[in-house]
């Protein structure tokens, strides 16, 4: 039998491979104190998030695939939405060990929210095929649209202190873990999300001018 490469690499999981990679280079671009780039990246992460699930379901998959497919695209939310933020706000907010604390728990609310979806997902999977319509909590890639709002608020200098950016985390946080039930975004949704990052993209390129995309 001819060994192959673990994992599964059709073009279903093209973009949450895609969203992943933008992330972690977000991350780097963070480290780096490029903090615009990395905000650009974190929009980047989930319009390739917002998409993966739709390209996902124009191909018939065994059910190995499909879990495969539940698994991946948690653990790369937790790196887009989940440990991502969370750097960037304790680099911006000059390492601080308070809001490193802040940041922590963020990321965990993020991870029990994934886990906790995986399992509820892979149930549902069991006993339907009907596309999902709602969630419990606030979906984690929530705050890639919340998050480049906060920051050009931040860079605007309405919101004067980088408290905006901990006190963000903690809100998201909760919501992740409130068992509040959401409505998956339809067509008309999607379009408002995207018409809302185009006019966060176009406020990043008024304020550091066409070179920052």
């Amino acid at each position: 039998m001819k060994k192959k490469l673990l994992g599964y690499y059709d073009y279903t999981v093209i973009l949450t491979y895609c969203g992943m990679l933008f992330a972690f280079y977000g991350v780097l671009l963070v480290l780096g104190e490029s903090y615009w780039e990395a905000v650009f990246c974190l929009m980047l992460a989930g319009i390739c998030d917002m998409f993966d699930g739709s390209v996902a379901t124009t191909k018939t998959r065994n059910e190995r695939e499909r879990r495969f497919g539940i698994q991946i695209d948690s653990l790369s939310d937790m790196i887009s939405f989940g440990v991502f933020p969370g750097i960037f706000v304790y680099i911006i907010s000059g390492k601080d060990a308070l809001t490193g604390l802040i940041a922590s728990i963020y990321v965990l609310c993020a991870l029990i929210r994934l886990a906790y979806f995986n399992v509820q997902e892979e149930e549902r999977q069991r006993g339907s095929t009907e596309k999902r319509k709602s969630y419990l909590g606030i979906p984690v890639t929530f705050i890639a649209v919340v998050f480049p709002a906060v920051y050009l608020l931040y860079d605007c200098r309405v919101c004067k202190s980088v408290i905006c950016f901990p006190i963000l985390l903690s809100f998201m946080g909760a919501g992740f873990l409130a068992p509040v039930e959401i409505k998956k975004l339809g067509v008309l949704g999607k379009a408002g999300v995207i018409i809302l990052g185009f006019l966060e993209a176009l406020g990043m390129v008024f304020i550091m001018g066409w070179d920052v995309l």
